[in-house]
């Protein structure tokens, strides 16, 4: 293993990023990016009025994913990153755009300081994401079993667009290689174990510098 990774875990709201991201720092002896929820200032009032606030979530989200960016590229430790940047740009802000929450204006000046950050030195590709996956019905009861209140009180059609999109994003995404795991192939709360063979795959693709799906 060369000296510094980067793993980046993504996929739907309440899916299991950040339980799994921790169980697999851990396993790999990794350290861990997780994104900040607690004190955002605009989480709560951005699932109450969409069109209000999603550009000032979008870009605080933005502003901690850069200082994260910067901290990890500084740091000498491997790292398993709780989503990537890659999804605030082609799921949230495009689909608020395209929903008509977020003005030309604010879509362009987000897209502008996304691309500035891109070329910053501080930032790299992931040499590896991995895309949990699972069924709608399946995505969704987690939502509602792990969720934040927030999460389980707006509208399943929310949900069932993003999942719809996620679905359309991972498959032309081309940034960094992917791995793809379904949600039905372990479990970290009742059977921990199960995860083993997932870490060591993992750590094969990693050393290998390649991914392939996982099915």
């Amino acid at each position: 293993m060369h000296a510094k990774q980067l793993i980046s875990v993504a996929g739907m709201v309440g899916i299991g990023k950040t339980t799994f991201a921790e169980a697999l720092a851990d396993r790999l002896h990794f350290h861990t990016s997780l994104e900040k929820v607690d004190g955002n200032p605009y989480l709560d009032a951005f699932y109450k009025d969409f069109q209000r606030w999603v550009f000032h979530l979008q870009i605080y989200f933005l502003g901690e994913r850069f200082k994260e960016t910067k901290r990890m590229a500084t740091s000498p430790f491997n790292f398993v990153q709780d989503r990537s940047i890659y999804e605030d740009t082609g799921i949230f802000a495009r689909m608020h755009y395209d929903n008509g929450n977020m003005s030309e204006a604010d879509y362009q000046t987000y897209t502008d300081l996304f691309e500035a950050m891109v070329m910053t030195p501080y930032f790299r590709r992931p040499d590896l994401l991995i895309y949990l996956h699972g069924s709608l019905d399946a995505t969704i009861a987690r939502i509602q079993r792990r969720g934040r209140a927030m999460e389980k009180e707006t509208d399943v059609g929310y949900w069932r667009e993003m999942y719809d999109r996620y679905e359309q994003w991972i498959d032309s995404f081309s940034s960094c290689p992917v791995l793809k795991i379904d949600i039905d192939g372990y479990d970290l709360y009742r059977d921990p174990q199960s995860f083993d063979q997932i870490a060591v795959m993992i750590q094969d693709k990693l050393n290998a510098g390649e991914a392939s799906s996982v099915h």
